[in-house]
């Protein structure tokens, strides 16, 4: 037996062996401030939920869908003004037909024109579903686009702390400070909403 295997192990402990304030101390300075930003100096600067890439991928295939395309193509043309001038054109060749204006004698959809009535119900409710498909995709859009913003919000908070911390400023001066500007906010918009309530408070 060699005196390596009588020397204890030099190895680092493994992460099961730490405690959970060993396992999540923060080192720098200004990660610290941005992990005391919830009141709480934890080592947790953001949730690991947070990187889902699996939902994410699942987004961005249902935004590629040949489905979803077709139905945001139907519901711009049905919005637009072309949709309006076939339609006026079409009813008015119809009505003409079927009260014999033209003089063609090929009345097929007499007076209260039944069967245009349930032609057009039924484009109403396939126009309806397509409107509100193209409003289910355009959710995902603003929700993948939310997320871009939340994630560029978070990358520009850290990015200002470590620059604040590297040319020596308060950094906790600073986020009392925000934090302050944003309850006076949020009172004045209370107030701005219900000013006959201040009015009262006051009195």
């Amino acid at each position: 037996m060699s005196d390596n295997d009588n020397a204890p192990s030099r190895l680092a402990p493994s992460t099961t062996d730490l405690s959970p304030e060993e396992l999540h101390e923060l080192t720098c300075p200004a990660c610290r401030v941005i992990d005391r930003a919830d009141g709480v100096e934890d080592g947790q600067l953001w949730k690991t939920t947070h990187y889902a890439s699996t939902a994410e991928r699942k987004l961005v295939a249902m935004l590629q869908r040949v489905q979803g395309q077709a139905a945001d193509g139907i519901t711009n043309f049905a919005g637009s003004m072309r949709f309006i001038y076939i339609h006026v054109i079409w009813f008015g060749i119809w009505i003409a037909i079927n009260v014999g204006l033209t003089g063609l004698g090929h009345e097929f959809d007499k007076f209260p024109f039944g069967l245009l009535t349930m032609i057009v119900s039924l484009e109403a409710i396939f126009l309806s579903t397509f409107v509100m498909i193209s409003q289910n995709r355009q959710a995902v859009r603003t929700d993948v686009r939310s997320q871009l913003d939340f994630e560029n919000n978070i990358r520009s908070e850290i990015w200002s702390v470590h620059v604040g911390h590297a040319l020596g400023l308060d950094v906790d001066h600073v986020e009392e400070v925000v934090r302050q500007a944003i309850e006076g906010a949020e009172r004045a918009l209370k107030e701005a909403r219900s000013p006959g309530q201040s009015r009262e408070l006051q009195e």
